[in-house]
């Protein structure tokens, strides 16, 4: 089934056809009129640069009005091969696809409403037949039996002409052209960028790119660029302003030279307070006692972070290279982002 785009926003159309297998696109003057744009045959000529096939109109009151204007546009320097001449159902609208398929011209005869309007198009040899179907469905008539009935008309009496599904308002719509069969399909970008997307997916994607994280990121490369450090003989105020300042559950303490002394949690603040008051609160931090921190090497994956925290049921494990603290790994930095 070909894909179209319909459209006539420029940078719609440049992301649109970034994706590199759309079929071509399908243009009005509505669209154009709505973008505010004023040089109709110069956007012409510069989207069927962008497009591999472009679907434009052809209007007039005689079907020699029509098969003029696709000339004076096939003029502007379009490519026979690869414009598709848009024209509203009608006698002289059907009289002008067949002199136009008989200069080897591409037609889509369009805004078709019923199927007696399809076949009309299909024996005026049509390359593209083409309902409504939104705009049916607005007016209450079953769009959905109106395209089955013409690709039936089309698979059952062998016409060349491809069914296309247009007026598309929503991702169902997509799936019903699918199962109905037509040959072609044109979708506005919104509705194009929403069909790839489900929730399942995305989960599972992000699974694979955490896990895939977990196995080739080392901890050097995940751990917070911010390491708060204190010295033993800052004072405990002071360091658990830091400690908040820095967002950490915890901050690590050093002597003079640098060496670790250890790592001196929230959790130790608020048993040395239920413990002793707020006297400790006039204290040098380098008073307390430390547990030994648990650490990891900044050279170790990701992985083998995860296993700490799992087996120790901690959120904060202090980053060493050569025994030296160099940072905190917070529970969070396993997550990709």
């Amino acid at each position: 089934m070909e894909l179209y785009l319909d459209s006539a926003n420029l940078k719609e159309i440049e992301e649109g056809f970034k994706l590199g297998f759309l079929t071509g696109l399908t243009t009005t003057p509505t669209f154009m009129q709505r973008e505010g744009i004023t040089d109709i045959d110069g956007t012409i000529v510069k989207l069927s640069k962008m497009v591999p096939v472009l679907q434009i109109e052809a209007l007039g009151n005689t079907a020699e009005e029509v098969v003029a204007e696709a000339v004076r546009q096939l003029e502007l320097g379009l490519d026979p091969k690869k414009t598709v001449f848009k024209i509203p159902v009608s006698l002289e609208g059907l009289r002008a696809c067949k002199m136009l398929r008989n200069q080897g011209l591409l037609v889509n005869v369009h805004l078709v409403y019923t199927l007696q309007q399809a076949y009309m198009a299909m024996q005026a040899g049509a390359s593209y037949v083409c309902p409504l179907v939104g705009r049916l469905q607005d007016q209450g008539h079953d769009a959905l039996a109106l395209v089955e009935q013409c690709v039936k008309a089309v698979n059952h009496y062998g016409y060349d002409s491809k069914i296309m599904f247009s007026s598309v308002r929503n991702s169902e719509h997509v799936r019903n052209a699918i199962n109905l069969g037509v040959h072609t399909i044109t979708v506005p970008l919104k509705i194009l960028k929403s069909l790839s997307e489900n929730n399942f997916t995305t989960l599972g994607t992000e699974q694979f790119l955490n896990d895939t994280r977990m196995m080739t990121v080392r901890v050097k490369d995940a751990i917070n660029s911010v390491n708060p450090l204190v010295s033993a003989d800052t004072n405990m105020k002071d360091a658990i302003v830091k400690m908040t300042e820095y967002g950490f559950g915890c901050v690590t303490v050093v002597d003079k030279d640098g060496g670790l002394l250890g790592v001196f949690t929230d959790g130790d603040l608020r048993r040395l307070l239920q413990q002793d008051g707020a006297d400790i609160l006039n204290r040098e931090i380098g008073s307390m006692e430390f547990k030994a921190p648990i650490s990891i090497d900044v050279n170790a994956l990701l992985n083998d972070a995860a296993t700490i925290f799992k087996k120790m049921s901690v959120d904060n494990i202090l980053a060493t290279d050569n025994n030296k603290p160099v940072g905190m790994l917070d529970i969070q930095d396993l997550k990709a982002y």
